[in-house]
């Protein structure tokens, strides 16, 4: 591949694209895949600090590779072995720079090594594929930055010293290092939309970032249906942004969200790529998925809702990715085809499944049930758990607000005269 540069939208937008191709380039030449990683962070802030004010060059990538590489000789000068890596280093900015496009996907492969934790690979991809700084990471997860350089550099070791080289897996690895690839922009997509803590019900950068490196992966494999299946599901659910809170920040439930606020070009656009996909392959978990909610996008109100069609959806959900949580959605589904308390003995099944001990969607899933079926006293209860078990505030004020509103009120004719 030639040193084409891509369209330059924002400043942000182009050191995200080229950062993944820029380790690749250093990696396949130089190897040590921690040094390389820390040297094009360094080159992008670089980048970052200069192009405002003089430009963007000519050739913004060969520029990159060649202010990583200089970054990496001062690395080595340090440790005292100057001379032969730094002849063999030296480049010139102006220079075609050839990368492979399979480089971004080589890297997304190896952030998501499976020697390391699901958080460790989160981290770990959304520096290096997605060009995002330390502390942007460290306040997209809510912790210090500090803690947050230390988990990427043990991340970054745990590769090194499992022995892995910058590679595509051998072919009889690929399917399985997919799986965990599209598992982490899962996650990512899924803390975005979602947050498991904070002041804030979502974080539009995480989800935003997320679809950027699923397009980018989709790009490089068109034909994988499942892939196209997860980016679907991401248009397809974050199509709903702007209405699932009120201008004060509180929570809209689904059913009651202003559905002109949904973005409807995002609907469109997760139909088609779903329409392509469903049919020409094997049907995996995210396609079916985004059935799911392109069911409930399709529906002009909440009660012209398939719900029948969702339950039926999930059932082979079930069968194709088993797990407590499809089990729990699939309760909702449940109970608006056959109604609360058929809900609320599927629910029961879920209750010695310690999977769900430490999260509040078991119990906020029956304090809806139970208040449907009349039981106020008990929803409410379920509902003051759901709020102690979440770190999210905007999570916490919702379930709080559904308690208060059962609270048994005092008889005003039962006061003395």
């Amino acid at each position: 591949m030639t040193d084409r540069e891509p369209p330059i939208g924002s400043l942000e937008e182009l050191l995200r694209g080229l950062a993944p191709q820029v380790l690749g380039v250093l990696a396949r030449r130089h190897g040590q895949f921690d040094a390389c990683e820390d040297a094009v962070q360094e080159a992008l802030l670089a980048a970052a600090t200069q192009w405002p004010a003089e430009g963007v060059p000519a050739r913004p990538r060969s520029w990159l590779v060649t202010v990583a590489t200089r970054n990496l000789v001062d690395h080595w000068r340090a440790d005292g072995a100057r001379r032969r890596r730094e002849t063999a280093a030296t480049l010139d900015p102006t220079q075609t720079i050839p990368t492979s496009p399979d480089d971004t996907l080589a890297v997304l492969f190896l952030c998501c090594h499976p020697a390391l934790s699901p958080p460790s690979q989160l981290a770990l991809t959304l520096r290096a594929v997605g060009g995002l700084s330390t502390a942007q990471v460290a306040a997209a997860f809510l912790v210090p930055e500090t803690t947050m350089a230390q988990r990427i550099s043990r991340a970054k070791h745990r590769i090194r010293n499992s022995g892995a080289r910058f590679e595509m897996p051998a072919p009889g690895e690929q399917a399985d290092r997919l799986a965990v690839v599209l598992h982490v922009l899962y996650l990512m997509f899924n803390e975005g939309y979602t947050a498991t803590s904070g002041p804030n019900l979502q974080r539009p950068d995480l989800t935003a970032e997320a679809i950027r490196l699923t397009r980018l992966l989709h790009r490089l494999r068109p034909g994988d249906g499942e892939i196209a299946g997860i980016l679907a599901l991401m248009l397809l659910t974050d199509a709903r942004r702007a209405a699932r809170t009120d201008v004060d920040g509180s929570i809209v439930p689904l059913a009651d969200q202003d559905r002109r606020l949904w973005d409807a070009a995002a609907v469109a656009e997760g139909t088609a790529l779903l329409t392509r996909t469903l049919g020409a392959g094997p049907v995996g978990p995210y396609q079916i998925q985004a059935a799911i909610a392109a069911v409930h996008d399709e529906a002009a109100t909440a009660t012209d809702t398939d719900w029948p069609q969702i339950l039926a959806l999930y059932d082979v959900l079930d069968r194709v990715a088993p797990g407590p949580l499809v089990t729990l959605s699939r309760t909702v589904a449940v109970a608006m085809v056959h109604g609360p308390r058929a809900g609320l003995a599927a629910l029961g099944t879920l209750d010695g499944d310690q999977r769900l001990r430490h999260t509040h969607r078991l119990a906020a899933v029956r304090a809806h049930l139970l208040e449907q079926v009349g039981d106020h006293a008990a929803a409410r209860q379920c509902y003051l758990q759901a709020a102690r078990l979440t770190a999210s505030l905007p999570e916490q004020r919702y379930l709080t607000r559904r308690a208060a509103l059962l609270a048994p009120r005092a008889d005003p004719s039962s006061g003395s005269s």
